[in-house]
């Protein structure tokens, strides 16, 4: 029984890594192997083997071998940055070779029209094997999409480059009164996790920052305004507050959860 017990908690251990990180399960094993061919033995002997051979896979080796499946890391530049570096961390930064082309052109071209706003990206992508999904996400397995923080500012209405979360999901930017409220439509036509992410903020943060309307317009128009954009889904009560015209914007459906924590983009 107790060698049953080991060999499912390991099995948990590899699946829920995997599912993480994508390469952290294999690493697991590769850690095993790796600690017993260590002579020497110290507290925490297998933890220094995994740390070590996950960080060599994630930073040397993984996007080496992500190229051919043309997946690249993405690109930062000085307004185009990862909400939280555990994005990195955990390999779920990778996008096409035409992603990351658009990503820079529109990080360019926001600089130019609102200096102040950074581009700061959630989850993307693994970096390998396509269709390898990306959960809790329906879709992030091709390379071609990528999640973008809400922009905040402070009481001063200076704009605040941070999330009102953890992990950047979660918080939402809910309905005012008058304003469409579809989160009330999906859950009421049945859809009951249509409002999930509030699961996954692992805490929230920042509660003095407020949602910035003009800087996420701002961000809003850089995104949509490239040819290669397909789509970006944004909630309608938040479309409506902005003003926002174009027809690339849309509702996800009731199927998928709210994005009034964050913006979702898809290239073509």
């Amino acid at each position: 029984m107790k060698q049953t017990g080991k060999i499912g908690i390991h099995a948990f251990v590899f699946i829920l890594l995997t599912i993480l990180t994508q390469i952290g399960g294999v690493v697991y094993l590769m850690s095993f192997v790796f600690s017993k061919r260590i002579k020497l033995t110290f507290p925490l002997k297998g933890l220094a083997a995994f740390v070590i051979i996950y960080c060599l896979g994630t930073f040397v080796t993984t996007p080496l071998v992500a190229k051919l499946f043309n997946r690249q890391r993405i690109e930062h530049r000085h307004n185009l940055k990862p909400a939280n570096y555990l994005t990195v961390l955990m390999n779920r930064n990778y996008v096409s070779s035409e992603l990351n082309s658009y990503l820079l052109d529109v990080s360019k071209k926001l600089a130019e029209s609102n200096d102040q706003v950074i581009m700061r990206y959630l989850d993307a992508g693994f970096p390998l094997l396509p269709g390898f999904p990306l959960l809790p996400h329906l879709s992030h397995n091709d390379g071609k999409k990528v999640d973008f923080s809400l922009v905040y500012e402070n009481a001063k209405g200076e704009i605040v480059n941070s999330s009102k979360s953890v992990s950047g999901y979660g918080v939402f930017e809910g309905p005012k009164k008058g304003e469409l409220n579809q989160h009330k439509a999906c859950q009421t036509a049945g859809f009951s996790y249509y409002d999930l992410p509030k699961y996954l903020t692992l805490g929230s943060i920042n509660g003095e920052l407020h949602f910035s309307e003009k800087g996420t317009k701002d961000l809003m128009d850089a995104l949509t305004q490239h040819p290669a954009v397909d789509k970006v889904f944004l909630e309608p009560h938040l479309k409506e507050r902005l003003r926002l015209k174009n027809k690339k914007i849309r509702f996800q459906g009731c199927h998928s959860v709210r994005h009034d924590d964050h913006i979702h983009l898809q290239v073509k």
